[in-house]
């Protein structure tokens, strides 16, 4: 039998039903069990699933880029924090300082790369990718992290959202920056946002899971009051027979993050929506599993074994931000991103190692995967905030500027 089921069939036996968010956090974080946990041979495309990074190089190397206008945007300042949550394997990071070193060289001297990554396989991982920045120092793990999410909002107060819920905690957040407060940091997340629990509501309430003769089961609850300000807010009530999701650790994710930011800028990068899409009758019910690229909307076979993700909610992760002081600018799909940022030079980013046709013509194709509707560039969108920086200086970065007047979001 499989050995997670097991560990939260117990859990439920104690407890009573658990909410999904529950579910979901064990499922992807348990210490030993969880699918992050395991091992790190989930990423990539002989695994269940694949980022940007994995498709080629050229998505490290524009970003580098896009961080290197940002920099300049802070005035160029002396030494600049660049952390990056749930870094996977390293092969953004990887890609981001080799470029760096290469094309950015005063950038590359003021920057500490920071990876917020608490999977043991995975920093085993990074290590074996990134050994070379690692022993320079260049790059560093995170030494110290404060639990956010589960009962807690990391200030010492409990959560209303579930009052049953572990204080164990699926996500974590940096206690201490690497460096001082006062320097500048830009924090990235690429497909972060949308791997963290949610809740799920219903015209019947909260979902529960309990289980029964070997199977989870579901029932409801009444809804807490922070899931019901939430679909108040940011979200829709759903409808019957309908489902959505209440991004309750999001929230608080973006919430200290954004509290933690003096001066600096965030770019998140995930697939999602806006609340407008949601009343226009979209992304409602997006929780799903994802196992060997294919989309299951079963939750509960396997688990540990297999990925579960929900879409993100931009206007509520917004929201959080500008709560704290951050301006939020228009989001704009990863295609319009990275066209924006690509356009200067024709991509050369991309080309610039290829030495003969065919070669050309494989990066032409990833490039293409990266960037039009059928690959990744339009379900994937870009939300970036900046606390502490001139409008104009915002204005000029060039993933912003691609394609401005036909944003329709």
């Amino acid at each position: 039998m499989n050995p997670l089921r097991q560990k939260i069939e117990q859990e439920i036996r104690e407890r009573g039903p658990i909410p999904f968010s529950r579910y979901m956090e064990l499922c992807l974080y348990d210490p030993e069990l969880g699918y992050y946990s395991r091992n790190a041979e989930q990423f990539g495309k002989a695994g269940d699933f694949y980022t940007s990074s994995d498709v080629h190089a050229v998505f490290g190397r524009l970003l580098a880029r896009q961080f290197d206008e940002m920099w300049r945007a802070l005035g160029s300042p002396e030494r600049i924090e660049l952390a990056e949550l749930g870094p996977g394997r390293g092969l953004f990071a990887q890609d981001v300082l080799d470029r760096s070193e290469k094309t950015f060289p005063d950038f590359f001297r003021a920057l500490r790369y920071v990876l917020i990554e608490r999977s043991p396989a995975l920093r085993e991982r990074i290590k074996e990718t990134m050994g070379r920045h690692l022993e320079s120092g260049k790059a560093v793990f995170t030494s110290e992290v404060e639990t956010i999410g589960a009962e807690g909002t990391g200030k010492g107060t409990p959560s209303r959202a579930c009052p049953e819920r572990s204080r164990r905690v699926s996500n974590q957040v940096p206690r201490k920056r690497a460096l001082a407060p006062e320097i500048p940091i830009i924090i990235f997340a690429n497909e972060f946002f949308d791997a963290l629990p949610v809740e799920v509501l219903s015209a019947k309430g909260s979902l529960r899971i309990g289980a029964r003769a070997g199977h989870f089961i579901e029932t409801w609850a009444q809804p807490s009051l922070d899931e019901l300000e939430f679909l108040d807010r940011y979200s829709v009530h759903p409808e019957p027979e309908e489902r959505v999701e209440a991004p309750l650790a999001a929230q608080q994710f973006m919430d200290r993050i954004a509290a933690s930011i003096q001066r600096g800028f965030l770019i998140a990068i995930d697939y999602g929506y806006t609340r407008e899409e949601q009343l226009a009758g979209h992304h409602r019910g997006t929780a799903k599993a994802i196992r060997q690229h294919s989309v299951s909307v079963n939750p509960y076979e396997a688990p540990g074994e297999q990925d579960i993700t929900a879409d993100v909610n931009f206007t509520a992760l917004a929201a959080a931000a500008e709560k704290h002081g951050m301006q939020t600018h228009k989001l704009v799909t990863q295609s319009q991103f990275l066209m924006g940022i690509g356009e200067a030079n024709q991509f050369a980013d991309a080309f610039e190692e290829c030495r003969l046709p065919q070669e050309r013509a494989k990066v032409a194709l990833q490039l293409k995967h990266l960037v039009t509707p059928a690959g990744m560039g339009e379900s994937f969108h870009v939300l970036v905030a900046s606390k502490g920086i001139a409008q104009e200086r915002i204005e000029s970065l060039s993933g912003l500027n691609f394609g401005r007047n036909q944003i329709a979001r």
